[in-house]
């Protein structure tokens, strides 16, 4: 099912032969783009998660516990918003596997999705992406969210899984989005229907500023294809200073969903004018550390770099 278009804007359908994005009437094709890092007046803007033990996430810093090194060299912070504070606008995308194998555990899993989305108020938009043989989904504002909950509810499971081609839906469409971008993907199995290749689809990753959230359901695999999809997740979340959740069922859904909506909350956004000058398209090794004393005890995820845009 492909959501009416007249209720939200249309990410369109995409197979394994075409993959393209109908983003205002305007196609784009992943694979002729070349990879950038969308930047707001030269600034540099890193999501940074903070935790302890446990994942216990730490709420509590300011800019002066944070130092940012470019390609070695420390850069002089000039934004910095706690996600407890009100930030930059927030845009959420929600990626959801429709495929064959979803049948038994569909309805269980369209509830957890509602519940997630219902908990975020705050969200500028909501993109909505069902995949499975094919990539459908749009893009909704606050007040079309009773038709993303009707889309949702009348989803059906049928096909293959095309993973990679989703996740590059998605991210060609946060491409005209300023603010936060936070995706959350949910598949219980691996890609087997996509046109992009994950090496591909790591180097998008690198180049957007989006984070990724991953729950991947893998329970019924084979040990190696398991512990090879487990890792494919993680690399993809791990690139965008997200995390991947791998649930032992779809009871575990609601708990997983409600950490990530905790990481959403507590996701610092810092932002530097590079000291490097040149615009040459150059990837760029970044690194987040804490200065605090027991900076030692936490951990930081964050965006590993960007590609300067010339």
């Amino acid at each position: 099912m492909c959501p009416n278009p007249r209720r939200g804007r249309s990410i369109g359908v995409l197979s394994a032969v075409v993959i393209a994005v109908a983003i205002a009437a305007a196609p784009a094709t992943l694979q002729s783009q070349a990879p950038t890092f969308r930047r707001s007046i030269d600034l540099v803007n890193i999501g940074v998660t903070v935790a302890g033990d446990n994942r216990r996430l730490v709420t509590d810093l300011r800019a002066s516990d944070f130092v940012v090194y470019e390609d070695g060299k420390p850069q002089q912070i000039s934004l910095f918003v706690s996600g407890l504070d009100a930030g930059p606008p927030l845009h959420v995308g929600v990626l959801l596997d429709v495929s064959g194998s979803m049948q038994a555990t569909l309805a269980f899993t369209q509830a957890a999705v509602i519940k997630f989305l219902q908990s975020l108020p705050d969200a500028v938009d909501m993109t909505f992406i069902q995949f499975a043989s094919q990539v459908r989904g749009a893009r909704y504002a606050q007040s079309d969210f009773p038709h993303l909950i009707e889309d949702i509810r009348h989803l059906r499971a049928d096909g293959e899984t095309a993973l990679y081609d989703a996740i590059g839906a998605y991210l060609d469409g946060a491409d005209d989005q300023d603010g936060r971008k936070v995706m959350v993907l949910y598949t219980d199995g691996a890609d087997t229907h996509s046109s992009l290749s994950f090496k591909k689809l790591m180097k998008r990753l690198k180049a957007s500023d989006a984070t990724v959230y991953a729950i991947g359901a893998f329970g019924d695999r084979f040990a190696s294809a398991e512990t090879t999809q487990r890792g494919e997740l993680a690399k993809i979340a791990e690139a965008t200073g997200g995390a991947a959740f791998f649930p032992n069922g779809v009871q575990d859904l609601d708990p997983i969903y409600a950490q990530v909506l905790r990481e959403v909350r507590a996701q610092y956004t810092i932002g530097y004018v590079s000291s490097n000058e040149k615009t040459d398209g150059a990837w760029r090794k970044v690194d987040v550390k804490i200065t605090r004393v027991d900076g030692k005890a936490l951990h930081v995820r964050a965006r590993k770099g960007y590609y300067a845009t010339p």
